[in-house]
């Protein structure tokens, strides 16, 4: 009820503001403007939506794949953990700018090169918090287990990784809101079709309200992503699934 108070609230003030100011529609556009475009282009907007969403899911499954696959050999392995870090940590830092010419050029104007940098935007959110918990098991149950004659691989399916499956869906939660930029940039590199293509092209063309429009069904999808992984978590793992405001949820 909070977050519909606030945006109520904000849809308000940005709709006096416009009035007010007397800013031209092209610079800021209205919410009843943006609303208007998702109306009237709603087939454009659902037709290069359907793209980019493809780009996202897609995108964050291999992310998702990928980062399970590397935590595992990070965690396992004390070589692959200090020889394969850093460099993953400097994947981060590689413009989209600067690859995605290059990817467009390997791979054309297609999906491929959008899956690629969403994957690499979006599997260090997933490696970082669930390596992290990973290490974090308590010692004594592992000793526990080691005890019992568990193998190295019974003590990771058993008890790490189940221990590590919180991490694991709030990793992947943040990748959820980083794809949304990630496919977006990625459209902005080369692309036919896709609401961040849409976007720039709307800008040029004095359609600012469709721009708006746009942005609004991305975020409106993220939005549903983040809540439907909100909603299997609590399924999932309803011991350790965190309430929004905040709380553990009752065993």
């Amino acid at each position: 009820m909070a977050a519909l108070v606030i945006v109520v609230a904000f849809l308000g003030t940005w709709q006096l503001y416009t009035v007010v100011s007397g800013l031209d529609e092209f610079v800021l556009p209205a919410p009843t403007a943006v609303a208007g475009s998702l109306v009237d282009d709603r087939a454009l907007l659902a037709e290069n939506f359907a793209v980019t969403a493809t780009e996202m899911l897609l995108g964050l499954l291999c992310a998702l794949v990928l980062g399970i696959a590397l935590t595992a050999l990070l965690h396992l392995s004390g070589a692959a953990r200090r020889g394969l870090y850093p460099l993953l940590v400097g994947t981060q830092v590689i413009p989209i700018v600067l690859i995605a010419p290059l990817l467009v050029t390997w791979f054309g104007f297609g999906v491929r090169p959008k899956l690629f940098i969403v994957a690499l935007v979006c599997f260090f959110p997933i490696v970082v918090p669930t390596l992290d918990a990973l290490g974090r098991i308590d010692p004594d149950r592992l000793k526990l287990l080691t005890t019992l004659g568990a193998s190295r691989w019974q003590v990771l399916r058993f008890a790490e990784a189940p221990s590590a499956l919180p991490a694991l869906f709030t990793g992947t939660r943040l990748a959820v809101a980083i794809a949304a930029i990630a496919a977006v940039l990625a459209e902005y590199s080369g692309s036919e079709k896709g609401l961040g293509r849409l976007t720039l092209q709307s800008i040029p063309q004095l359609e600012t309200a469709r721009a708006y429009a746009a942005i609004v069904v991305l975020m409106a999808f993220t939005l549903a992503l983040y809540a439907g992984l909100v909603a299997l978590e609590r399924r999932l793992l309803p011991w350790s699934a965190t309430s929004p405001e905040g709380a553990r949820s009752p065993s």
